[in-house]
């Protein structure tokens, strides 16, 4: 789909990764269209899955949800099953807000997000270890996020987009 995006593609995509409350009026304004032909771009981006899901994004430190770490994980034997029943598990859980599969000696790499330390103690012994996968965890303790964003950086693909934080 990369290769298909022009111009008014990639200036939409913008728009909504920043603000998906915004109307089809509103965006088909922005762009340069009417709302017709820009609706057709924004169905034809969702059904092509460019455009995965439109969300809230909550502040989690207001809910008092402050605690994040980043877990850094290997497993005690990497074969298939295992990572298969570890991937499992880990989507089931609501603390690990993200998970990727990372190159080196560990596996994986684990953002979790909780109350307090304690909350994140339960987590892992209660979760964590006691799937009996697991052989080695280092916890990295956020002090201070210093930036947090869901927007894909637009720009590298297409010189058109430019958006101000």
């Amino acid at each position: 789909m990369a290769e298909a995006l022009d111009p008014v593609d990639a200036r939409i995509l913008d728009l909504v990764q920043h603000d998906a409350s915004l109307s089809v009026a509103e965006i088909a304004e922005q762009v340069g269209l009417s709302p017709s032909p820009c609706w057709r771009r924004i169905k034809r981006l969702e059904d092509a899955g460019v455009i995965r899901k439109r969300v809230t994004l909550l502040d989690s430190e207001k809910l008092g949800l402050g605690f994040e770490v980043y877990a850094i994980v290997k497993l005690t034997l990497p074969t298939k099953e295992n990572l298969d029943a570890f991937e499992d598990a880990v989507a089931r859980w609501p603390e690990v807000v993200q998970c990727a599969t990372i190159t080196g000696r560990e596996d994986y790499v684990l953002r979790v997000i909780t109350k307090d330390i304690h909350t994140f103690d339960e987590f892992l012994r209660e979760r964590l270890l006691s799937l009996g996968l697991v052989s080695d965890v280092e916890s990295h303790i956020v002090v201070r996020g210093v930036k947090n964003t869901t927007a894909v950086p637009l720009g590298l693909i297409s010189p058109h987009v430019e958006h101000p934080e």
